[in-house]
């Protein structure tokens, strides 16, 4: 990380302002602080209210607290405010944004026409529509004028540096964010139901991005990194660490269910996967993330299995609307729920995996983690079942 910071094209002795939007920002305006500040005049930090600011700040740094997973009345007023911070900018200023998961929802601006209410609206549909992020985003930036590029359009006479912290499978920089400063993303929008198209043909042509901003664009951490640690500390404790390269993706439950039957198989020791599922939700759904669902499908193959135990969890430290950032799950979670009262397999068909979970006592609870990288599962296998096909050895 640190490397990172000092690679990156920030040089010279112009005066910085920083842009920290996301779960990260925080942490991420610190380690630039240590590099840079001597250079840094203003910043303008737009984070969620769990996050806690550094001590001492320099004077001339704002602070917004805004909302996510849906954006709410902080995110529009922190988006205005963002587009005056950059016009109050002198010309002679250079740009360090430093975007993070949490960012598509902590600012926003929409297009004329589109009311911050029909966002709103826009954002709960998506996030139960089992639509996975890039499909998710390609919408969003239908609705806004910052995403998909648009931020570039306030940013043009100045240099800029954007470094990225990816929560996003691929690490893709047009989806961390919803791409507010570009590149642009050729994706095409999935099916939507009329009320949706309504908006976005409401919404019109976006305004054209501008080209000619003298941008880098960096990613400075994601997923891998947190997998190397997770191994490099497996190895050192006396475990053979196996990586699955097949990234987490798709329906939460049925990933599970696959996780849970590949262990059934595996070799002993550590296993890793990582990425971000989905959740489809159901008619008056429950409590609960899609790690946690996750989890429950794997506990639920798993029940009476004595030699396996599973860790599923954003990397956040939030998994849903809940507390919870996931959940760590053996063979005796099914029981352990049902002696309490629910049923495992009914708590996943109607997306209430933490009502189930919390009664299990298998909830994983970290608090914000002041980062995001998107999900990881941890499993450890005590003994040997099957074969080792389609593994990798990290």
């Amino acid at each position: 990380m640190d490397r990172a910071w000092r690679e990156q094209s920030v040089t010279g002795t112009a005066p910085i302002e920083v842009i920290a939007v996301g779960k990260a920002a925080i942490g991420m305006t610190e380690g630039a602080l240590d590099i840079h500040g001597d250079r840094i005049s203003r910043a303008v930090i737009v984070t969620t209210a769990a996050d806690a600011k550094p001590q001492n700040p320099p004077p001339d740094f704002e602070y917004h607290e805004a909302a996510h997973p849906i954006p709410d009345s902080r995110s529009f007023e922190a988006g205005q405010r963002l587009l005056a911070f950059l016009k109050e900018s002198p010309p002679e200023t250079e740009y360090l944004f430093l975007i993070s998961g949490g960012t598509s929802s902590l600012v926003e601006v929409p297009r004329s026409g589109i009311t911050p209410d029909e966002i709103i609206e826009l954002n709960r549909w998506l996030l139960g529509s089992g639509l996975d992020i890039r499909a998710m985003n390609a919408i969003r930036k239908t609705l806004s004028s910052i995403k998909g590029g648009g931020l570039l359009n306030h940013v043009s006479n100045h240099r800029t540096t954007a470094l990225y912290i990816s929560d996003v499978p691929g690490d893709r920089i047009a989806d961390i964010g919803s791409g507010p400063l570009g590149p642009g993303d050729s994706l095409s929008l999935p099916p939507v139901p009329e009320w949706v198209s309504e908006l976005i043909a409401m919404a019109g042509q976006p305004v054209p991005v501008v080209n000619d901003v003298q941008i880098e664009r960096m990613i400075v951490a994601q997923l891998s990194d947190a997998i190397a640690g997770v191994a490099a500390e497996a190895r050192k404790r006396g475990f053979k660490v196996f990586v699955h390269e097949t990234p987490l993706n798709g329906e939460a439950d049925e990933a599970g269910a696959s996780i849970a039957e590949q262990l059934l198989h595996a070799p002993p020791g550590i296993h890793m996967w990582g990425g971000e599922t989905v959740v489809r939700l159901p008619p008056n759904p429950g409590r609960g993330g899609r790690n946690q669902s996750l989890a429950l499908a794997a506990a639920i193959i798993l029940e009476g299995r004595h030699d396996i135990a599973l860790l599923a969890a954003g990397t956040d430290g939030k998994d849903g609307p809940g507390n919870a950032a996931g959940a760590i799950i053996d063979g005796g979670t099914v029981a352990r729920g049902r002696a309490a009262g629910p049923d495992a397999k009914q708590a996943l068909a109607q997306a209430d995996a933490e009502t189930f979970l919390e009664a299990s006592g298998d909830l994983l609870c970290t608090g914000p983690t002041g980062t995001n990288v998107t999900d990881v599962v941890i499993a450890l296998k005590s003994s040997a079942y099957g074969s080792s096909a389609g593994i990798q050895v990290a």
